[in-house]
């Protein structure tokens, strides 16, 4: 028995701690695959906010899990998609954490030529279904544009060859947005150059082009890969302004070619599409001055002969004028009996109407003389006389009325009168502007008593919100400013958490403009 327990202890084998075993691991891997190269398909794919970029290698048996710091992935030139076959470039090492092996990947290409295709049909396909390539979406290009903007390499050839030929077609004026054309800068750049177009004000400044032209040189799949990016097509696709994409040669095609508004085979193409040919359009202008010129010289020729044709057709004036002026004188020659027989007529007429106003006359004048005679009678010196006697008599009741003493007593007795109403007016005056001021200065303590003013001063406040007066708080919630009047003063506040909605409208009450109801 003692035997069998002296077998079973733990004899000369050493312990290891779990920590030990994990450290003698992860040196034993990372001194063995301190530098690997792999080839797979990119699997399971996970970009937290840390910048960091998880994902798997797989074949058709095994499965590596593998992590790309946040340092290295904003330097890929691609970034890894799901089912992208690539050659990552790094070295293994453990995960304690979690007791498995990772490959820290220091660089990510595609698989060749034939994975960077797939990808970029994978990438097409996704973007046309969202309708960025659609026809109805381009717009037309502006025959002859004020200001152009070229989005491209300030040192390359390619914007030495579209300024030659802007001007030797049509000069314009050119703004350069410098960018670079290939790399891993290439792709933000561009699209940072075609939005920041976009975004200049009309009249500022800097002038906001009529058009835009992105252009590059000929080049690899992998040159011109920073043109097949999403965020430089959804740039190119949302541009307001026109854009021509001279990506490359005729060969080359990029995802900025289809959403682009017209795709230029190469740079040169750009620029005699963007600008007509003065010298053209002068000859066409000649023509058409020509052309206009004669148009208008035999439509005056035409005119010119229709109105002699018309003119030939139409009487000649003394022809018109022959009639007429043989009736004028047929109407002069019987113009003078007419006028004798009209005076005559006339004439009888009168002779009539005087013979019947004779007698008229001589009955008026008669009731006018007896008149006269009875007139002549009254003013006789008898009834003068009885006149002037009449007038006497009126004359000393007036001088009686008016007698001197007579009227010193009526005034002072009006004096009287007067003084003693005015004592009675003044009395009466001052004793109800007494009573009124006493009811005012009791109205004026009531109003100060019922008064807003003295509810603030025992510790109330106002809440406003413009000129409308908020009772609730679900009113106040509405309002993204507030103004709080207190006993000393206004207070302008911001509520926290307020649900703007619209605010209702103020409703009319028999209050005083700008004074709310605290009740």
């Amino acid at each position: 028995m003692d035997d069998l327990i002296e077998d079973a202890g733990p004899g000369n084998a050493p312990e290891f701690t779990v920590s030990e075993i994990s450290g003698a691991v992860k040196r034993a891997i990372e001194s063995g695959f301190s530098h690997v190269r792999v080839r797979g398909e990119v699997g399971r794919l996970s970009m937290p906010r840390s910048g960091h970029v998880y994902l798997d290698l797989k074949d058709d048996r095994s499965v590596l899990a593998a992590v790309i710091w946040k340092g290295t992935a904003t330097r890929l030139a691609h970034p890894p998609e799901e089912g992208m076959e690539v050659i990552a470039t790094g070295r293994l090492t453990t995960f304690p954490g979690q007791s498995k092996y990772q490959l820290v990947i220091e660089d990510l290409r595609p698989a060749g030529a034939g994975a960077l295709m797939a990808m970029l049909e994978k990438r097409r396909a996704m973007l046309a279904a969202e309708g960025l390539f659609d026809a109805g979406r381009k717009k037309r290009l502006p025959f002859l544009p004020e200001v152009i903007g070229v989005v491209t390499s300030p040192s390359g050839a390619v914007i030495r060859d579209i300024l030659h030929r802007l001007r030797d077609r049509f000069p314009r004026r050119v703004l350069i947005w410098p960018v670079a054309v290939q790399g891993a800068n290439c792709a933000p750049e561009v699209a940072r150059a075609i939005r920041g177009f976009n975004a200049l004000p009309e009249g500022g400044r800097i002038p906001r082009p009529d058009l835009l032209i992105v252009a590059r040189g000929g080049g690899s799949l992998e040159d011109l890969w920073g043109f097949n990016e999403e965020i430089v097509v959804r740039a190119a696709a949302d541009s307001a302004i026109p854009l021509i994409s001279a990506v490359g040669h005729e060969t080359d095609t990029t995802l900025i070619d289809h959403a682009a508004d017209w795709r230029a085979p190469t740079p040169t193409a750009a620029a005699e599409k963007a600008v007509p040919v003065r010298l053209d359009l002068l000859n066409w202008l000649r023509t058409q001055d020509g052309i206009l010129t004669r148009g208008m010289t035999q439509a005056l020729d035409r005119r010119r002969q229709r109105l002699a044709d018309l003119s030939r057709a139409l009487p000649r004036p003394e022809s018109l004028l022959d009639q007429a002026r043989q009736r004028l004188d047929l109407a002069a020659a019987g113009l003078a009996p007419a006028l004798r027989h009209r005076a005559a007529t006339a004439r009888g007429r009168l002779d009539g109407a005087a013979a019947r106003l004779a007698p008229a006359l001589d009955r008026a004048v008669g009731r006018k003389r007896l008149a006269l005679g009875q007139g002549a009678a009254r003013l006789s010196p008898a009834a003068l006389q009885g006149l002037v006697r009449q007038g006497r008599r009126d004359l000393a009741a007036l001088d009686r009325r008016l007698d001197p003493a007579r009227q010193q007593r009526r005034l002072a007795d009006a004096r009287a009168r007067l003084d003693d109403l005015s004592a009675r007016f003044a009395r009466v005056a001052e004793t109800g502007l007494a009573a009124r001021r006493d009811r005012l200065a009791a109205l004026d303590r009531l109003h100060q008593t019922l008064g807003y003013t003295e509810t603030l001063r025992r510790g109330y406040a106002v809440v406003r919100a413009g000129e409308a007066v908020l009772t609730r708080k679900t009113e106040a919630e509405t309002h993204a400013a507030l103004e709080i009047e207190f006993a000393d003063g206004k207070l302008a506040v911001t509520p926290t958490g307020a649900t703007p909605r619209p605010a209702p409208k103020r409703q009319s009450g028999p209050s005083e403009p700008g004074q709310g109801s605290l009740f």
